[in-house]
C-alpha cells in the first residue's frame, strides 16, 4: 500500500481553508486560553437577558476560532494514525480542551438552570429567535433537572465503562479459531474478515464463520451478559431518578421525538416481514440452494467480475444518478471533486472506512478509502449525501440551528444511495438487474429489517428491567433466539445465533438503532417521489436538506411531505419494495 507522500495530491482533501498548516493551528488553540477569563468573568453573573445574549455571542466567537482547529486536527490525524507529530499536536488541544471545559462547566449549568421568567422573556424577544430552539428545549427538560448538589453528583459518575469493557473484550481478548471453507482451506478470522466471509461464495465457510464467531462470544456469555445487564440497569435508574418513564422516553426526549414512531416501525416492519421472506426466497434460487441458512442471507450472488471505476467516472456516474436533483445539487458534486473536499484513496496508516464532518465556517469535508468497486461508488455517493445535507442546512440556517439532529442524519446519505440505485437499474444490462436487486435488499435487511430488530429486543429488556423482572443470560438469549425466529421466518437459523447479541456495540447506546430504519424508510418515500415527477417533492426534499434544526425532527420530516407517525409513509416504502420484488421475481423466470 501507499504511504501518504505517494498520494497525488489531487486525491487528497484541502484543508487550508481550516488552517494553513500546523503552525497555524498551534496559533489557533493558543487562543483557547485568551478566551478563558472572559468566560470565567460570566460565571455566576448570567441573571438578565443581556448578560445570556453576551454569553451567546462570546460562545459565537470562541466557535470561530476553535472549530476550524478542531477539525483540521482531527482530519490531520485520520490521514496517518502512525503520525507521532500529529498525535501530540491531538493531544496537546484536547488536554487544553478539557482544561477549558473543567474551568466552564458552572456556565452551561447556570444556563440550564435559569428561571422560567427569563426563559420566557427570552423566547418572546425577537432578538433570540435564533436561539429559540434551544431555550424551548432549556425549559422543556427543567422538569428533568435536579438539584445542584445532585447534578453535581451525577457529573462525576464517569467511570461506568460497559461499552469500553464490551470493546476491549470483543476486539481486544477475544481470539479465534480459524475457519475452513469446503476444500478444507483454513482462513484466520477476526472482525474485519468477518464480513468478508460472511459473504464468500463458499458456503461452508460462510457456516463455519458464522458458528466459530458466536459460539466464540458464547464461551464468554456470563461475563458479556452481567456487563449488559448492568448497563440496562444504569439505563432504567438514571431515567427514573430525572423523572421519566422510562428509559425509552428519555432516549426519545432527548431526541424529540414521539414514542408513536418508534412503536410504529415496530408494527409497520413486522406487518411486512412476508416481503423479507419472499426475498429470501428469491436469493435461495439465485444461490442454487435447496434450503436457506441465516448464513446465506448475505451470500454473494454476483456471476461475473464486477467493474471497475475509476475516482473521475465515480463522479461522473454521480452526478448523471443526481441529475432529478438538479443543476445546482449536481454542480456541487463536481465542485466537492474539484475544490478536494474529499480524501479518496486508502493509504498506510490511514483510518479505513469512511465518514463526513462539517463545522459551519467551512465546507464540508467527506474520508473514503476508494477501491474502484461498486461498493467504493456507493460509499462515496453516501457520504456525500451527508455532505450536502450539512451544506445546505450551514447555507439557509443561522449557526445556532444549522446542526441537524442524529435522528435526521442518516436520510439524505441513503436517498443518494437509491437515486444512485435507481439510476443504475434504469442504465443496465438485463443480466445485470438481479445483483442490483440483492445489493439493495442486502441494505433493506440490514437497515431496516434487522436495525428494528435491534430496537425490538433494546425495548423488550429495558420494560422487562423496569418491571422488576430478573435479568439473566438466558434470558437474553432466549428473547434475541426468539426473536430471530420472527424475523427470519421458514430460514433455518444455528443454535450460535442467540449469543449474536452480545457482539451489537449499538446496544450500548440505548434507542439508537432504530433511527438507521426510519432514515432509510424516508430516503425511499423520498427518491420514490421525486424520481416519479411527483408536484413539490423536489421543493420538499430541499426543505428537509435546508431545515438543520430549525425545529423538531418529526416536524421538518412533516413539512417536507413525510409523517413517520402515520402508516403511511412506510406503506410507501414498502410497496416500492414489493414492486423490485415483483420485478426480481420475472427476471428470475
Amino acid at each position: 500500500m501507499k504511504t501518504r507522500s505517494q498520494i497525488d495530491e489531487k486525491f487528497k482533501w484541502d484543508k487550508t481553508c481550516l488552517c494553513k498548516n500546523n503552525q497555524e493551528f498551534e496559533e489557533r488553540i493558543e487562543k483557547i486560553n485568551l478566551f478563558l477569563p472572559k468566560f470565567k468573568s460570566l460565571i455566576g453573573k448570567i441573571d438578565n437577558k443581556n448578560a445570556v445574549w453576551k454569553y451567546l455571542k462570546l460562545d459565537e466567537e470562541f466557535e470561530k476560532v476553535v472549530s476550524p482547529a478542531i477539525l483540521y486536527i482531527y482530519l490531520s490525524k485520520d490521514e496517518d494514525l502512525a503520525n507521532n507529530n500529529v498525535k501530540k499536536l491531538y493531544q496537546k488541544m484536547s488536554n487544553i480542551l478539557n482544561n477549558f471545559n473543567i474551568e466552564t462547566s458552572p456556565l452551561s449549568t447556570q444556563i440550564q438552570k435559569l428561571p422560567d421568567d427569563l426563559l420566557d422573556e427570552i423566547l418572546a424577544d425577537k432578538k433570540f429567535k435564533d436561539y429559540h430552539r434551544d431555550f424551548e428545549m432549556i425549559k422543556k427538560s427543567k422538569k428533568h433537572n435536579l438539584t445542584d448538589d445532585q447534578e453535581q453528583l451525577l457529573a462525576g459518575i464517569n467511570f461506568f465503562g460497559y461499552s469500553t469493557t464490551m470493546n476491549n473484550l470483543s476486539d481486544v481478548d477475544m481470539k479465534f479459531e480459524n475457519v475452513k471453507d469446503g476444500k478444507g482451506k483454513s482462513y484466520k478470522l477476526n472482525h474485519s474478515k468477518y464480513g468478508l466471509y460472511i459473504r464468500d461464495k463458499d458456503r461452508e465457510l460462510r457456516k463455519n464463520t458464522l458458528q466459530i464467531m458466536h459460539k466464540t462470544y458464547g464461551q464468554f456469555i456470563n461475563t458479556l451478559a452481567d456487563n449488559y445487564i448492568n448497563k440496562v440497569k444504569c439505563d432504567c435508574y438514571f431515567a427514573k431518578v430525572r423523572h421519566y418513564n422510562s428509559a425509552l422516553d428519555e432516549a426519545l426526549f432527548n431526541e424529540e421525538v414521539s414514542s408513536k414512531v418508534y412503536y410504529m416501525l415496530i408494527k409497520q416492519v413486522r406487518e411486512h416481514l412476508p416481503l423479507l421472506f419472499k426475498y429470501f426466497d428469491l436469493k435461495r434460487k439465485a444461490l442454487g440452494l435447496k434450503d436457506f441458512y441465516i448464513y446465506d442471507c448475505l451470500a454473494d450472488i454476483s456471476t461475473k467480475k464486477s467493474k471497475k471505476y475509476s475516482y473521475d467516472e465515480a463522479i461522473e456516474l454521480l452526478k448523471k444518478a443526481f441529475a432529478p436533483l438538479g443543476e445546482e445539487y449536481t454542480r456541487l458534486i463536481e465542485g466537492a471533486k474539484q475544490e478536494k473536499w474529499i480524501d479518496v484513496m486508502p493509504n498506510e496508516n490511514k483510518r479505513s472506512g469512511a465518514y463526513e464532518n462539517a463545522i459551519y465556517d467551512a465546507h464540508p469535508f467527506v474520508l473514503t478509502n476508494f477501491e474502484g468497486d461498486l461498493d467504493s461508488v456507493f460509499t462515496l455517493a453516501h457520504e456525500l449525501g451527508h455532505a450536502m445535507h450539512s451544506y445546505f442546512s450551514n447555507k439557509n440556517q443561522p449557526r445556532a440551528m444549522a446542526d441537524y439532529t442524529i435522528f435526521l442524519a442518516e436520510i439524505a446519505s441513503t436517498t443518494n444511495e437509491m437515486l444512485l440505485l435507481s439510476y443504475l437499474l434504469k442504465n443496465c444490462k438485463e443480466n445485470e438487474k438481479i445483483e442490483l436487486y440483492n445489493k439493495l435488499f442486502d441494505m433493506v435487511k440490514g437497515t431496516i429489517f434487522r436495525q428494528t430488530m435491534f430496537a425490538e429486543f433494546e425495548e423488550k429488556i429495558h420494560s422487562l428491567q423496569e418491571a422488576g423482572e430478573p435479568l439473566t443470560k438466558d434470558l437474553l438469549c432466549e428473547e434475541y433466539y426468539n426473536l430471530n425466529k420472527i424475523y427470519f421466518g421458514k430460514t433455518k437459523l444455528i443454535k450460535e445465533i442467540e449469543f449474536e447479541w452480545a457482539r451489537i456495540p449499538h446496544f450500548f447506546t440505548p434507542f439508537y438503532v432504530y433511527k438507521y430504519a426510519t432514515g432509510l424508510i424516508c430516503a425511499i418515500n423520498f427518491a420514490n417521489r421525486i424520481l416519479s415527477g411527483e408536484n413539490g417533492a423536489l421543493e420538499d426534499y430541499f426543505k428537509f436538506l435546508s431545515a438543520g434544526a430549525s425545529d423538531k425532527p418529526c416536524n421538518i420530516l412533516k413539512n417536507s411531505g413525510i409523517d413517520l407517525e402515520n402508516s403511511n409513509a412506510y406503506q410507501v416504502a414498502f410497496e416500492f419494495l414489493e414492486t423490485i420484488l415483483k420485478q426480481w421475481q420475472h427476471q428470475s423466470k
